[in-house]
């Protein structure tokens, strides 16, 4: 069952289910561009069922949990939605005009939840590890996902001192043309995944660099490339990603560095203090300009 397309999956057990399970089944097969994209409160509302209802119904098709139907889900489009068609999806799930303000925030609370629940932290140590002892640091983050690299970036040199961004393509070779074992590239990417993210991780890897990803899943192509995979859910219904569950493992990640090196950072940050203060790079309160 695993390998076999989910939908048709479902839709095989359709003489099989109550009649809460069918409401399920039919909603799902006739939004099958949206529901991948919808928590299990999103989907019970949209089915009229309970949220206890639609994690069993996932029990009954044979998967462990709503998660891993979700991404089996997610799994079989057969194409990552393009910008236009998840800017239509918006208009579809948010279209309740008291709540979709509010439903946004839960939905982002879900994927924090969703992360927390499936973080390998196991993993996560690991990658703070490497991270302390790396000799240089290199972080591929592009389009959207930029930011959520540049952060990581600031942060780190602070602490650490040795981090950079990789800016694309086709600045590899000045960049990273002499990598070694003791470097480590970080690679940033959530559907739709860049290519140059990809390929930049995907060199690391052949040069010997210990490589580190942080992407939505185990079915990312980042994953094959990474020595450390770390996920983090970004699902929303609508055109853009949301960030907010990686963001909030790009934070952890930064505060566990910080800890293990904290007399090396707080020397850092006070050298760092006596130069702001030289620029006045900070407001003070009373300044007049």
């Amino acid at each position: 069952m695993k390998t076999q397309n989910i939908y048709r999956h479902m839709a095989n057990k359709l003489p099989e289910m109550s009649k809460a399970f069918k409401k399920i089944a039919h909603y799902i097969l006739e939004n099958t561009t949206v529901v991948p994209f919808l928590n299990v409160a999103a989907l019970a509302k949209k089915a009229d069922v309970s949220e206890a209802t639609v994690v069993r119904f996932a029990s009954f098709l044979g998967y462990s949990g709503y998660s891993e139907m979700q991404t089996h889900m997610q799994n079989s489009i057969q194409k990552q939605l393009t910008t236009t068609e998840r800017l239509k999806m918006t208009a579809d799930v948010y279209n309740d005009q008291e709540q979709w303000f509010y439903n946004i925030f839960r939905d982002d609370i879900e994927n924090i939840k969703s992360t927390i629940e499936q973080v390998d932290i196991g993993k996560f140590h690991q990658a703070v590890h490497i991270l302390e002892e790396a000799q240089n640091i290199y972080i591929a983050a592009n389009r959207s996902a930029a930011a959520l690299g540049i952060f990581l970036q600031y942060y780190l040199h602070i602490i650490l001192g040795k981090s950079e961004i990789v800016r694309s393509v086709e600045n590899l070779s000045e960049q990273l043309y002499n990598l070694g074992e003791k470097d480590v590239v970080i690679g940033i990417s959530f559907p739709r995944y860049t290519n140059s993210t990809i390929q930049t991780l995907a060199f690391a890897r052949e040069k010997g660099s210990k490589t580190i990803c942080i992407t939505d899943s185990l079915l990312s192509p980042l994953i094959q490339h990474a020595d450390i995979p770390l996920t983090a859910s970004s699902q929303m219904p609508s055109f853009i990603d949301s960030f907010t569950a990686p963001l909030s493992l790009i934070n952890a990640l930064i505060i566990s560095v910080g800890k293990e090196r904290m007399d090396e950072a707080r020397s850092r940050l006070d050298q760092m203090e006596a130069t702001w203060d030289r620029f006045n790079v900070f407001y003070l309160r009373g300044d007049q300009s």
